[in-house]
C-alpha cells in the first residue's frame, strides 16, 4: 500500500474512533471561487457588526498562509442532534447545538488527540486544529472534501445525516490522498428560504448574516432593533428553523457524545421559568455551555424582547 494511502486510511479510522461521523481531506491552497463571493458578501455588509469577518481576508482564503507549510486540510463532522428537545412548547427556544457543553472544548480536545495520534503513528507532522475560532471557511473546505454540499440555507448538508453537526479541521503539513466534492441535492426545494422568520436567506445559497435570528440573539451586543419585533418565532439563543424544515434532516439521528447532553434542568424549564431566570440559575444550567457567550444580560435581553414582541 502506498504511504499516502496508508496515512489517509489511518487518519480516517482514528477520526471515526474519536466519534467523528465523517472525515474528508482536501489539498491546502487558495480558494479561488470563494474569493469574489466572500468579497461581495462583505461589501454588501451582510456580516453586520461581525467586524472580525473582515480580518485576515487572505488567510481566510488560503490555509497555507494560516499554517506555514501546510499541505492538507482534514475536515471532520461531529453530530450534535439531541435525543429530545425542550418540553414546554411556549418556552423561549435555544438552538440545539447549545444544549450541552460548549462544542469548542469538546472538539478541540478530540482534534488534539487526532493530531497526537498522527504524530505518534506517522512521525513529525506539524499542524493546527480549528473549530470555527479562526479565519477558516469550514463549510467550503468540508464541501471540497466531499463531506456534503452547501445547501440553500448555506449550511453543509449530507444525504445520510442532514445538517445537525459541527465542522472542524486539522490543517497539517502532510500530503495525503484527496477527496472530491459531491453533487448538490437541494433540487427545486425552497423550504428553508420560505420558512426563515426574518427572510435572512436573501437568495438561494446567500444568507444576510445581519438579518439572521442567531446574529440578533448572539452576536449583536446593543439593543435588538424594533423593526424585527414579532419575527423571532420564540428563539432566545440562535435559531434552527432553516435546519428544522429541511427534508434532509429527516435522517438526523441522536448523537452519542455525553458532553453534548443538556443540563438536567434545561429541557424542563417553562416559559415562566425563563422569564424569571436568575443569574444563579443561568450559571448553573449553562455552566459549560456556548450560551455563556451571550452572558446573563444578553439572554435576559433576548427573553424580554420576545416577551414584549
Amino acid at each position: 500500500m502506498q504511504t499516502k494511502e496508508k496515512h489517509t486510511r489511518l487518519i480516517k479510522e482514528e477520526a471515526k474512533r474519536l466519534g467523528f461521523i465523517s472525515c474528508g481531506i482536501s489539498k491546502a491552497g487558495f480558494l479561488e471561487e470563494e474569493a469574489p463571493r466572500l468579497e461581495k458578501w462583505l461589501n454588501q455588509n451582510m456580516h453586520g457588526e461581525m467586524r472580525y469577518m473582515e480580518n485576515h481576508f487572505d488567510k481566510r482564503l488560503d490555509p497555507t498562509k494560516l499554517v506555514e507549510g501546510s499541505k492538507s486540510v482534514v475536515s471532520l463532522l461531529l453530530n450534535y442532534f439531541p435525543a429530545e428537545g425542550q418540553q414546554d412548547p411556549e418556552a423561549p427556544k435555544i438552538s440545539k447545538y447549545a444544549y450541552g457543553t460548549d462544542y469548542h472544548f469538546v472538539i478541540k480536545d478530540k482534534l488534539k488527540q487526532l493530531l497526537h495520534f498522527i504524530q505518534e503513528e506517522i512521525g513529525e507532522v506539524h499542524g493546527r486544529a480549528f473549530v470555527d475560532s479562526a479565519p477558516v471557511l469550514d463549510k467550503v473546505w468540508a464541501a471540497k472534501s466531499g463531506l456534503g454540499w452547501i445547501g440553500k440555507h448555506s449550511n453543509l448538508l449530507t444525504k445520510q445525516q442532514g445538517s445537525f453537526y459541527f465542522i472542524a479541521e486539522l490543517i497539517i503539513d502532510l500530503e495525503l490522498e484527496y477527496d472530491t466534492p459531491v453533487t448538490d441535492h437541494c433540487g427545486s426545494c425552497t423550504a428553508c428560504i420560505d420558512a426563515c422568520p426574518t427572510q435572512a436567506i436573501v437568495a438561494p445559497y446567500v444568507v444576510d448574516g445581519s438579518k439572521c435570528i442567531s446574529y440578533f440573539t448572539i452576536e449583536l451586543k446593543e439593543a435588538i432593533p424594533n423593526e424585527v419585533k414579532g419575527q423571532f418565532d420564540d428563539w432566545m439563543f440562535g435559531c434552527d428553523v432553516c435546519q428544522d424544515v429541511c427534508p434532509w434532516n429527516r435522517f438526523s439521528t441522536p448523537h452519542n457524545e455525553p458532553a453534548f447532553d443538556p443540563h438536567p434542568d434545561l429541557l424542563s424549564m417553562t416559559k415562566k421559568d425563563w422569564e424569571e431566570i436568575t443569574e444563579d440559575v443561568f450559571r448553573k444550567v449553562f455552566k459549560k455551555s456556548a450560551v455563556k457567550r451571550t452572558k446573563f444580560t444578553g439572554l435576559t435581553r433576548n427573553i424580554q424582547f420576545l416577551k414584549n414582541s
